[in-house]
């Protein structure tokens, strides 16, 4: 242990990250493992909703950009991605510019962890409200309870630390390169949807998986958000020639309950429902109580 220096792997230099980004070839419509852990995210449903895609388009965005599941099971040629949140935002630019820094980080926290989770979780959920940036963002998605990244109406994250152990730095490494690979050819945007689609146009494939209507005040607070503006910004990105594809509120509680949506008679011409599984929000919301009943599909709303 005496040899041991301030970083656990011996290749970390910024000749690893060139050759991993140069010998990595991505693979279409399956994304690398998480390098996020995010609630709601499509780890799961990125082949199956990327099967819905034109086999050639001009230039890809995601606007409502999470964890980036789908965002990697493309691995653009061409790619815009944003989010409001803007310390993700910078956690993707790190892994891009300088991802050397992002995982001495990311290590540095793991270790203190592993000492003593618990006081370690409360100091960096403090250390994140009190200057949100990239770094605590980033492990706190590791290590809070099944992803869910929940914020209070002030703006300040508010999620437990869960049970589970946040993964190795090895191994978060490894989901590095993978992802620095997929997202080589995107541009990642701080702003809102709008700014994120400025330039969106024909042959353009949109992928949206904003706040959903009956979870957003539980998980965002008071982010401003509504439907309808979405909605209103479809039809002209259809109108342009683009793609939109749009997973949204569907059925819970098995199917007994069906969300009701606001949305325009033939601006969508396919409707799948996706998932199955139960709701991870009310497994968190629940805890120790025994989920039965409680599947969730989920919309997906295709416009071709």
């Amino acid at each position: 242990m005496a040899a041991r220096q301030t970083s656990l792997l011996a290749s970390t230099t910024t000749d690893f990250w060139q050759q991993s980004s140069l010998t990595t070839t991505p693979i279409i419509g399956t994304p690398p493992p998480q390098l996020l852990k995010w609630i709601g995210n499509k780890q799961r449903f990125a082949r199956f909703i990327t099967n819905e895609f034109p086999d050639t388009y001009r230039r890809y965005y995601e606007p409502f950009l999470g964890s980036g599941a789908v965002l990697g099971a493309v691995a653009p040629h061409e790619g815009v991605a944003g989010d409001v949140i803007k310390p993700l935002i910078e956690m993707w630019h790190l892994l891009q510019n300088d991802p050397q820094l992002l995982y001495e980080s990311y290590e540095t926290n793991w270790i203190k962890y592993m000492a003593d989770p618990k006081p370690v979780y409360t100091e960096l959920l403090k250390s994140y409200n009190d200057n949100p940036n990239p770094f605590d963002f980033l492990f706190i998605s590791r290590s809070c309870y099944g992803g869910v990244i929940r914020f209070t109406k002030q703006g300040r994250m508010s999620t437990p630390m869960g049970p589970h152990k946040p993964i190795s730095p090895q191994k978060f490494k490894e989901r590095m390169c993978l992802w620095r690979d997929r997202v080589k050819n995107t541009e990642f945007i701080h702003g809102s949807f709008q700014q994120t689609t400025e330039d969106i146009g024909d042959s353009d494939i949109v992928y949206c998986d904003p706040p959903y209507v009956d979870s957003q005040a539980i998980l965002y607070g008071a982010q401003a958000f509504k439907l309808s503006d979405l909605i209103a910004h479809i039809a002209i990105w259809k109108a342009k020639g683009a793609m939109v594809a749009l997973s949204i509120d569907g059925h819970k509680k098995s199917g007994a309950k069906v969300i009701e949506l606001e949305i325009p008679d033939g601006l969508f011409t396919k409707q799948l429902l996706i998932g199955g599984g139960s709701s991870m929000l009310k497994r968190f919301q629940s805890r120790d109580e025994i989920m039965v009943g409680e599947d969730v599909h989920d919309r997906l709303l295709l416009t071709q």
